[in-house]
This record gives C-alpha cells, sequence and structure tokens, in this order.
C-alpha cells in the first residue's frame, strides 16, 4: 500500500513523541522514570515549633508545603513502583506515585538509613492503618537488626507487614530485565543503622540518590568520579553554608553545605554541573523557596530537585 507524503509526514511528526523518554512495543509503555515525591529534610517544611518567617510564609497562605524527600521508582513494562524512603509524609507521597504512574500497586520500599524522616512512614503499613502483607523493604545488615529488635518496628516483622530484605554494599538488586538499584555505603551519623546512597540504572541511563552524608572528603569515593558515571546526581543539600543555625552547634550535624559541594564541582565542565539537582533541604535552607538564591545556584549551572518532577531513565 503507497502512503501518502501527508501520512508519512503525518507518521515523522508524531514519532519523537512516542520515543521521548519511552518506547512503545505491541503497544505496551515502556517507561522507567524517577517521581520526585519530596524535597525537604527530615523535618519537613514548615518544620514543627518554627516561628521564623520563612516558616511563617506558609501559615499565611504565601508558600506550599513541601514534603519529606522521597522518589518513586516506576516500570511500566511490568506494572511495578518502589519507594525509595519511607518518610512521614508516605500516605500521601504513595497516593502521588499512584496517581502519577497509574500503577496502583506497591512492589517494595529501599531505606537509606534509620533517622526519622527515611523510615518513620512505615508505620502506615502497619495494622492501624493499611495492614500490609509482607512488603518488600530493602535495608542493610544494621538497618535488619534495629527493626527485627525494637518495637513499633519489630510489630511489623512479627505480623508479616513488612518482609525484609537484605541488601549487600555495591551488589546489584535486579527489578526487572532493564533495571537494578545497587546500595553505596556512606558516612553518616549511624546511631542505628549504617547508610547508604543509591545508585538507580537501566541499560541507558543511571541516576545517583544520596540525600544523606556527611562531608565529601570523609567517603572513600571520590563523589565527582560517581557523578561522572551517572546522567542525574540527587545530592544532600541540608544546609546552605555554615551558621544557618545559630543555636546549635553544626559539627554535631555534620552534611556538605551546598556552597562546598558547589565548590568542589565548579571546575568542572558545565555538562558535569548540571547533572547535579540538589535535594533534602532543611526549612532553614533558602534553595527549600524560590528567590535569589535558587537563581545564584541555577546560573552557576547547578540544579535544583522540584516536587513532582519526572526523571526518565530510557531516552
Amino acid at each position: 500500500m503507497k502512503i501518502s507524503n501527508f501520512w508519512f509526514c503525518l507518521i515523522f511528526l508524531l514519532a519523537p513523541s512516542l520515543t521521548r523518554g519511552q518506547t512503545q512495543v505491541n503497544g505496551i509503555n515502556q517507561s522507567q522514570y524517577i517521581t520526585v515525591l519530596g524535597i525537604a529534610q527530615d523535618g519537613g517544611y514548615p518544620q514543627a515549633g518554627c516561628k521564623e518567617e520563612h516558616c511563617l510564609r506558609h501559615w499565611r497562605g504565601e508558600e506550599a508545603r513541601r514534603h519529606v524527600v522521597s522518589l518513586g521508582l516506576t516500570d511500566q513494562s511490568s506494572g511495578q513502583n518502589w519507594l525509595f524512603e519511607a518518610s512521614p509524609d508516605f500516605t500521601a507521597q504513595l497516593q502521588h506515585l499512584h496517581g502519577a504512574s497509574g500503577i496502583n500497586n506497591l512492589s517494595g520500599i529501599f531505606l537509606t538509613h534509620a533517622h526519622m524522616g527515611h523510615y518513620a512512614g512505615l508505620l502506615q503499613l502497619g495494622r492501624e492503618a493499611m495492614g500490609a502483607k509482607d512488603m518488600p523493604v530493602y535495608v542493610m545488615p544494621r538497618m535488619k537488626e534495629f527493626f527485627e529488635s525494637n518495637a513499633p518496628w519489630s510489630q511489623l516483622v512479627a505480623l508479616g507487614n513488612i518482609k525484609l530484605i537484605l541488601m549487600e554494599q555495591d551488589k546489584p538488586i535486579q527489578l526487572a530485565p532493564n533495571l537494578r538499584v545497587t546500595p553505596l555505603k556512606v558516612p553518616h551519623r549511624d546511631e542505628f543503622s549504617e547508610t547508604v546512597g543509591f545508585r538507580i540504572e537501566t541499560s541507558e541511563k543511571s541516576l545517583l540518590f544520596i540525600p544523606d552524608i556527611d562531608k565529601w572528603p570523609l567517603w572513600d569515593r571520590d563523589i565527582r568520579a560517581e557523578v561522572s558515571r551517572v546522567e542525574v546526581a540527587l545530592l544532600d543539600a541540608t544546609f546552605f553554608q555554615e551558621g544557618e543555625l545559630p543555636n546549635r552547634n553544626m559539627s554535631e550535624i555534620p552534611h556538605p553545605f551546598v556552597s562546598e559541594t558547589i565548590s568542589l564541582f565548579s571546575p568542572l565542565p558545565n555538562s558535569e554541573k548540571r547533572k547535579i539537582k540538589f535535594i533534602h533541604f532543611n526549612h532553614t535552607n533558602p534553595l527549600i523557596l524560590e528567590g535569589p538564591e535558587r537563581d545564584r545556584v541555577k546560573g552557576l549551572g547547578f540544579d535544583l530537585a522540584t516536587e513532582g518532577e519526572r526523571i526518565h531513565l530510557r531516552n
């Protein structure tokens, strides 16, 4: 059958819309992507008890809430979703993930460590709420022991609400034929568990997720080398700079200041700086709200994670 020039041109023009970030195989959507479900540090924005102007702006209706850091991973070909972190905003974030993906299931939860913003949402899986059945929860060895030995987490295990899946440092976990996740151990305040970041990979793209770490020089890896291996890097931006918490000893809660990360990457080409999306903002960090600091960071070639944005892992 001969195709007219009109229809040939129309098909040609429409083709990119089918392949940008996703492909169609026998009518099935093969897209794999990350949905950013939260960008704030463990206490969210605004934090409880905060009476500063930047918090009052929310209570006056001038700023939207920022949810605690969490990612959703979707594989449309297998019809699966996973969460990275079970934050205190778990309820809203699970609903967001279901709505954004059109997939009303959850195949598992990956946890970085045992600080409140990263695992407190697991309580929603218990008998008082969802009453989940054997929800896979991926954890490192110390965190597995912590859950099994301490209430109320031990009840989730005993009742079969969660099923703890042990991870090993640097050992990839194959979630689908073309999708794997690798935990990377990082130095942090490990009171109850070790801390990891994750590298999330398909055959086409990869993403680095490190929401919490002490300082980059304390890691036994070069963060610049790790960023060079991926297309997107979601990096710890808890604090903007020294002195941000005037009544706290910031050395007791070490994180890489955004200003330090910028200095570390500034000598590198823009192609490397553009990979970085800052995430995990404390409510005191000016980058959590629109303002001149955000514009300045973007002007230097870096980016900032935004709630609701989708990061494709396929070309």
